[in-house]
C-alpha cells in the first residue's frame, strides 16, 4: 500500500492456481485490516486486485470467496474504489460508498455471465469485430473516483 496526494492505495493479491484462485486469505486480510485500521475515514481509498471481490459470477470463479471480509473493512470509509480485471469485461456495482469496477482485456473477450450456453474463457467473435470488444479503463481520483472506458478501436 502507499499514500499519494491525499489517496490511500492497497494492492491486493487474490489470484493463484487452482485452490488459491479469488482467494485473501487469513494473512492477507490481518495485513489489510492493520493498514486500514490507521487511516482516518474520510481519506479516499483506492484496491486494486485481479479477481473481483464481489460475486459477480462465483460459478465461474469471478469472485474472491473471501472477499465479504475485505468489503466490511472498507465500509467504515466515506469513499473506497476497488479496480479489478480477470473477467475481460464492464461491469459496475456499488455496495454502500464502495464502488467496484472491472475492465475489459487488451488480450481477449470473455461472455457475459449468465450468457445461454456460454463458460469463462476466450470467446470467439468475428475479426471484423475484435477490436471494439478489447479495451482498457482510465480512473481519474479527484473527489468522486470517475472512469472511462474505451475500445481498442476507439484507441
Amino acid at each position: 500500500s502507499w499514500d499519494q496526494s491525499g489517496i490511500h492505495f492497497v494492492s491486493l493479491i487474490n489470484v493463484g492456481e487452482g485452490e488459491t484462485m479469488g482467494v485473501l486469505g487469513d494473512e492477507q486480510l490481518a495485513w489489510l485490516q492493520k493498514d486500514l485500521s490507521a487511516r482516518k475515514t474520510d481519506v479516499p481509498i483506492v484496491v486494486f486486485g485481479h479477481v473481483p471481490l464481489f460475486a459477480v459470477a462465483p460459478e465461474w470463479g469471478w469472485t474472491t470467496t473471501d472477499g465479504v471480509k475485505a468489503i466490511a473493512l472498507l465500509k467504515r470509509f466515506s469513499a473506497a474504489t476497488v479496480l479489478n480485471g480477470h473477467i475481460h469485461q464492464v461491469i459496475e456495482h456499488s455496495d454502500g460508498a464502495i464502488r467496484f469496477a472491472t475492465a475489459r482485456s487488451t488480450a481477449f473477450p470473455q461472455a457475459a455471465p449468465g450468457t445461454p450456453n456460454a463458460k469463462p474463457g476466450p470467446l470467439k467473435v468475428a475479426p471484423d469485430s475484435l477490436l471494439g470488444v478489447l479495451g482498457y479503463r482510465t480512473v481519474q481520483v479527484e473527489g468522486a473516483t470517475a472512469w472511462r472506458d474505451r475500445t481498442l478501436a476507439q484507441s
